[in-house]
Order: structure tokens, then C-alpha cells, then sequence
């Protein structure tokens, strides 16, 4: 996108972008899924570094569902290997995504990820943690109505505890419990693949969001497309239910 069109469109503040499709595209070239997966995480890493570089603030992006377990043990244990990888990667490009300004977040349940997985995370998101140029989310074992609950669950100990009365809570007190807590709610919602539907992803975050969807697998996915999606939703008339 260049300069002229960047100071002449919306961006979106908040981008959350499901990444759908890599197991379709290695099949139509008769390739392993895990063939998918890897060249799904490298368009991933070109879609972050150039949402920093136009100057996309928040960016949300959904690896692996809660539900993704009940893939092939093969299938998620080569997904597993790949965001292992894109973490030790990170560490070794520290400088480099240090100097871009990114901020790392991780948002989902660690407990049922692998022990050193985890503690790559905590190291990622402790080195990025004062950085301001763009925060990437990495949605790994996320569930938008798991996070929900999550929320709930920690307020009603705090009724419980009778440090909150249950009628003081607020969507505010919801919106602090959950993992985007402190973050923008997204305003465009990218889907790829040929599928139109959220898949549990950012639910309660999603109230107001755009959604653009293409047919096009995640795979084939360009720094193009994302221009589209962002030159459609600069088009749209956000009301939020007014008029």
C-alpha cells in the first residue's frame, strides 16, 4: 500500500485474521498437511511485519483452537513443532522485531501446551513486553466461549470472596477479565478459505467487528489481499446500532 493511499483511507486499529485453509491447499498439491501448516506460519510472519510497517496497532491472529486437538496426533504434534519453531525464531530475530516495536502476546490456555513451549512464551512476551509499535496476538489453544467462562469464573470468586456484589458487575468487568483485556476490540475480521463463520474466535470481542471473507486459502494469502480488506472496510459506514 503506498504512502498516498495510507493517508487516505481508515485503517483498522485491531485486525483478527483466522487462519483457515493450509490443510486444503497441501491437499490440491498432494502434500502432507503438515506441508499446509508451515507455509501457512510463512505468510504469517510476512502479514505481521507488514501490518507493522502501515501501521496496524493491534493484530490478532487464530493458530489453534481449543477444538484443533481432536486433529490427527501427527497433524497437531507438526503444528505444535512449527509454533516451537516460530518461537525460537523470534528469539533469534529479537533485535529485529525489538527494532520494529513489536509486542508479543500470547492469548489462550497454556496448561495443556508443552512445558518448554510455555516458557518460550513467558521469555517472548517479557522481552517485547514495553514495546508500542504494533502488539501481535497469537491465539494457540484459544476458545472464544472457554475465555468467557475463564471471565466469569474469576468474577464470581470475587462475589464469592465479597470483594465484588454480583449486581455491580459490569461489561467492563468482563472485558477486564479476558485476554484481549486492556485492548482495543477488533474492528476487522479477516477469513480466508471460502468459510463464513467465526469458529470461536474473539466472539465476545466481535460484537461490532467487519468481517471480510475471500475464498482464497491462507497459503495464498499476500500482503494484496490484506490491502483489499483494509481498502473495503475503510468504505464501510460503522454505526454500532446507531444511525
Amino acid at each position: 500500500m503506498t504512502k498516498e493511499m495510507l493517508e487516505n483511507i481508515v485503517l483498522p486499529e485491531h485486525i483478527g485474521v483466522i487462519m483457515d485453509g493450509n490443510g486444503r491447499w497441501a491437499k490440491q498439491r498432494g502434500l502432507e498437511r503438515s506441508a499446509g501448516h508451515k507455509a501457512g506460519a510463512d505468510v504469517f510472519r510476512k502479514i505481521c511485519d507488514y501490518a507493522a510497517e502501515i501501521g496496524i496497532k493491534y493484530i490478532t491472529f487464530y493458530a489453534f483452537s481449543t477444538e484443533n486437538w481432536k486433529r490427527p496426533a501427527g497433524e497437531v504434534s507438526a503444528i505444535m513443532d512449527l509454533f516451537r519453531d516460530y518461537l525460537f525464531e523470534a528469539q533469534e530475530r529479537e533485535e529485529e522485531n525489538l527494532a520494529k516495536g513489536m509486542k508479543i502476546r500470547y492469548i489462550g490456555d497454556r496448561t495443556a501446551l508443552p512445558e518448554d513451549i510455555v516458557k518460550l512464551i513467558e521469555q517472548l512476551e517479557k522481552q517485547s513486553a514495553d514495546k508500542t509499535t504494533i502488539t501481535v496476538n497469537l491465539a494457540v489453544n484459544y476458545g472464544g466461549r472457554d475465555e468467557i467462562l475463564n471471565a466469569v469464573k474469576r468474577l464470581a470468586k470475587k462475589v464469592e470472596a465479597g470483594e465484588l456484589k454480583a449486581d455491580d458487575i459490569t461489561l467492563k468487568n468482563i472485558d477486564g477479565n479476558l485476554y484481549t483485556a486492556g485492548q482495543p476490540d477488533p474492528d476487522l475480521i479477516i477469513r480466508p478459505s471460502g468459510e463464513y463463520r467465526l469458529s470461536n474466535f474473539l466472539i465476545w470481542q466481535a460484537a461490532y467487528s467487519e468481517f471480510w471473507f475471500s475464498d482464497i486459502l491462507w497459503p495464498d494469502f499476500t500482503t494484496d489481499d490484506l490491502d483489499k480488506a483494509i481498502i473495503d472496510y475503510s468504505k464501510r459506514n460503522r454505526r454500532f446500532g446507531g444511525v
